[in-house]
C-alpha cells in the first residue's frame, strides 16, 4: 500500500510539472508570435494604403449643398471651391507652429507618431474623469491627423483606425517633423471651403501668413477643432471662437510657449476679421442649419460626404422677408431702432418658411469702432431669431399667462379692475405699474384687457389666477426655451420681464394656431449623401399642449379688431384687410425691444422684432416699429399662400 501511494505522489508532481511546462510553452509560443502578428497585420493593412509621399494626389472632398424646399434653388455650396496656398514652414510664424503644437499635440517633437499619454487623456476627458474645456477630447496626434484628413475616409471602423495607425508610422519614419509639421499646416481645414493656414489667413485677415500676430496665431489654432463651427463670420464668433482663442494662449503659456503676461495681454486684444465676401442665399438660415448638420454629423462627415440637403425655406417668402425688413429697418432708423428680424413657419408642420437674423448680414457693424458682439447699435452676424438668452417680449408674452388662467376655468367674462395697485417688494422695492397710456379703466373683462394688452389686469391675472410657476410652465410647453427657474421672475413676467427667442416665441405662437397643437421647429427635410442615399427625413408629430377651445379663445381675442381699438384705433398695422389674423404686438422697458408676433389661423406664423443689438432705448413701441413690418410681410404672404380670404 506505502508503494502504491509513492507511485501515485511522484505521478502527480510529474503532472503538475508536464502542465507548467506546457503553459510555458504556450506563453513562450505566444510571445514569439505577437510580433509576427504584430507585422502581418502591419503587411496585410499597408499593401492597399497611398503611399506617404503622394500628397500632391489626394482626393479632395464633395461640397455640402444646401437647397430650399424644392430643391431647386442653392442657397450655399459648403466646402466647395477650395481655397490653399502652400507655405514652407520657414514662413510660418513660430508662433502659429506652436500655438498649434500646444492645443493639438504637446508632445509632437518627442513621441514616434503615436501619443499614449494623449490618447489616454482623451478617454478619461470624455469619460468625465480629467478636466477639460470642451465636451469632446481627441487623442490624435498632428501626424495621425494628417494621416486621416490627408489620405483616409472618416469612418469609425476598426479596419480604417488600424490603416490610419500604420499609415501614422509609415509618415513618422519617411519625413523629419518639421516636414510633417509643415504639411499638417498645409493641409488643415481651417473653414468650410479653406485648408491650410496660408488661405485661412488671407481668408480671415488680408494678410500674409508671415504677418500674424500672436493672437491672430491663436485664432488659427482655435478654428482646427471645428472650422465650420467657429467661423468668425457664423454665429459663434463671441460664445465659441474667441473663447477658444483664449484657451489656445493659456496652453501656449502652461507649456512654456509663452510667458503667462504675455498670454493674457493677447487675450485682452481686440481682433479685426476682413470683411466676408459671400454668395450665401438666406445666411442666417443657412447658418442654423449648419450647426444643425455639424451638430448631428461631426465636422468630417459633412466635409467629406457630399450630402445633399434639403431645407423648409421657402425662396420666395425669405426674399419677401429681407426686402420687408430692409425697409422696415430703414424707416425705423429715425426712431433710434437700428435692427430688426423676422421669423415666418408653417403653422401646421412647423416648418420655417422664412428666417431674417437681421437686417443686412453683409453690412458693416456701427458705430465705427464698436466691438461686435458687445456695443454695436447694429451687429449684422447675430441671429436674433436664435440669439442666447434671447430678448425680452413686453406683452407679447401675455397671451400663454391667459391660456394658462384660461386652463383654470376662467373665462372671457371674467373681470378684474384695472386701477393704480401696489404689489408689494419684488426686487427690493415696491411694484407699481403703469399701463401703456397712463390710464384706467375700472372693472374689465379678461377678453378686453388682452385685447387691449393692460398691464394692470394682466399682473392680477398671473398673480391671482394663471400662477407664475403654472404660467412658466405652460410656456415652457409650448416651446419657450429661455425660461427656467420660476423663482427667478416676479409680477414683471405678463410684462415680457424674461428673455425669450425669436424663433420660440413664432413657434409657441404656433400652438394658438393650430387649435391647441405643439410642432417643433423643423428646418431640414431632407438629407442624403453623395450616393443619394436617405440619412434623414422630417417626420413632424404633434403634442395636444391647449385644449382647442382655449386656443381658439386666444385667436378670438387677439383677432378681435373692434376690442383693441380704445387703445390701437380701427386702422392700426394690426389689420390685414380681408384675411383673418391674430396678432399680439409687445414693448419693453424703455423702448428696448419692439415685437409683433401673429398668425393666420392654420396657415402661417409670423414674428418680428425690433430695436438695437446692444439694447440700447429707441423712442417707439412695438406696434410703431414692429407691426407695421410684419403687416407687409403678411401683405404678400397670405396671398402667395393662396390663403382664403374672409368675407367682407
Amino acid at each position: 500500500m506505502g508503494r502504491l501511494q509513492h507511485y501515485k505522489k511522484v505521478y502527480s508532481q510529474a503532472t503538475k510539472k508536464h502542465w507548467w511546462f506546457f503553459v510555458f510553452q504556450l506563453l513562450l509560443l505566444g510571445v514569439l508570435a505577437m510580433p509576427v502578428s504584430a507585422l502581418a497585420v502591419f503587411v496585410y493593412f499597408a499593401k492597399d494604403l497611398p503611399r506617404p509621399e503622394s500628397f500632391g494626389q489626394i482626393t479632395l472632398s464633395l461640397p455640402t449643398k444646401i437647397y430650399d424646399r424644392t430643391g431647386s434653388v442653392l442657397l450655399y455650396e459648403v466646402f466647395a471651391d477650395e481655397k490653399r496656398e502652400i507655405v514652407p514652414l520657414t514662413d510660418i510664424p513660430l508662433s502659429l507652429q506652436q500655438a498649434v503644437i500646444a492645443t493639438e499635440d504637446a508632445d509632437f517633437y518627442t513621441h514616434w507618431g503615436l501619443s499614449p499619454k494623449g490618447t489616454t487623456r482623451a478617454i478619461l476627458a470624455n469619460l468625465g474623469l480629467w478636466p477639460s474645456k470642451t465636451k469632446r477630447q481627441g487623442g490624435s496626434t498632428i501626424t495621425q491627423q494628417l494621416a486621416r484628413t490627408a489620405f483616409l475616409t472618416p469612418d469609425k471602423k476598426l479596419s480604417r483606425k488600424i490603416r490610419e495607425l500604420v499609415l501614422t508610422l509609415e509618415l513618422e519614419r519617411n519625413y523629419s517633423k518639421d516636414a510633417l509639421l509643415e504639411f499638417y499646416l498645409n493641409q488643415v481645414p481651417l473653414g468650410s471651403n479653406v485648408y491650410g493656414v496660408g488661405a485661412a489667413s488671407q481668408m480671415y485677415f488680408g494678410k500674409h501668413v508671415s504677418d500674424l500676430a500672436l493672437e491672430e496665431s491663436a485664432i488659427l489654432a482655435a478654428l482646427i477643432q471645428a472650422p465650420s463651427l467657429y467661423s468668425p463670420y457664423g454665429s459663434h464668433k463671441d460664445d465659441l471662437l474667441l473663447p477658444r482663442k483664449d484657451y489656445v494662449l493659456s496652453r501656449m503659456a502652461h507649456v512654456g510657449f509663452l510667458a503667462q503676461t504675455t498670454a493674457k495681454e493677447a487675450q485682452a486684444k481686440d481682433i479685426l476679421f476682413k470683411e466676408q465676401t459671400s454668395t450665401m442665399k438666406a445666411p442666417h438660415f443657412v447658418l442654423y442649419v449648419l450647426d444643425q448638420l455639424l451638430s448631428e454629423y461631426g465636422e468630417e462627415f459633412v466635409r467629406e460626404n457630399g450630402l445633399t440637403v434639403r431645407t423648409s425655406l421657402d425662396w420666395n417668402l425669405q426674399q419677401a422677408a429681407e426686402q420687408v425688413i430692409a425697409d422696415g429697418a430703414k424707416r425705423n432708423a429715425s426712431s433710434n431702432a437700428h435692427n430688426s428680424a423676422l421669423v415666418a413657419t408653417d403653422a401646421p408642420s412647423g416648418e420655417i418658411l422664412a428666417m431674417v437674423g437681421s437686417k443686412d448680414w453683409r453690412g458693416k457693424p456701427y458705430p465705427e469702432g464698436c466691438a461686435p458682439g458687445k456695443d454695436c447699435l447694429f451687429d449684422p452676424k447675430v441671429n436674433v431669431a436664435v440669439y442666447n438668452p434671447g430678448r425680452q417680449p413686453g406683452s407679447a408674452f401675455k397671451p400663454f399667462v391667459y391660456a394658462a388662467a384660461f386652463m383654470k376655468g376662467f373665462n372671457r367674462e371674467t373681470k378684474v379692475v384695472d386701477e393704480l395697485t401696489n404689489f408689494g417688494i419684488w426686487g427690493g422695492k415696491e411694484y407699481i405699474p403703469q399701463n401703456y397710456d397712463g390710464k384706467f379703466r375700472g372693472e374689465v373683462t379678461l377678453r378686453e384687457a388682452l385685447a387691449q394688452s393692460l398691464n394692470i389686469p394682466a399682473i392680477k391675472v398671473l398673480l391671482t389666477m394663471a400662477t407664475i410657476e403654472d404660467s412658466i410652465e405652460l410656456a415652457r410647453q409650448m416651446g419657450i426655451t429661455t425660461l427656467q427657474d420660476a423663482s427667478a421672475y416676479g409680477p414683471a413676467l405678463v410684462l415680457g420681464g424674461g428673455e425669450v427667442k425669436l424663433l420660440d416665441m413664432v413657434s409657441a405662437y404656433g400652438v394658438f394656431a393650430t387649435d391647441g397643437r405643439r410642432i417643433p421647429p423643423v428646418s431640414i427635410l431632407e438629407i442624403r449623401d453623395r450616393d443619394h442615399r436617405l440619412l434623414k427625413q422630417s417626420n413632424s408629430t404633434s403634442i395636444q399642449i391647449l385644449p382647442p377651445a382655449i386656443a381658439q379663445e386666444i385667436t378670438s381675442i387677439l383677432s378681435d379688431n373692434e376690442a383693441r381699438t380704445p387703445v390701437f384705433g380701427p386702422y392700426s398695422s394690426l389689420v390685414v384687410p380681408e384675411y383673418l389674423t391674430a396678432v399680439k404686438t409687445g414693448s419693453t422697458q424703455e423702448y428696448k425691444d419692439a415685437w409683433a408676433i401673429g398668425y393666420s389661423p392654420g396657415h402661417i406664423v409670423v414674428g418680428v422684432w425690433s430695436g438695437n443689438s446692444n439694447s440700447v432705448p429707441t423712442s417707439r413701441s412695438g406696434g410703431s416699429l414692429s407691426a407695421p413690418i410684419w403687416n407687409q410681410f403678411m401683405r404678400f404672404a397670405l396671398p402667395y399662400l393662396e390663403i382664403p380670404k374672409v368675407p367682407s
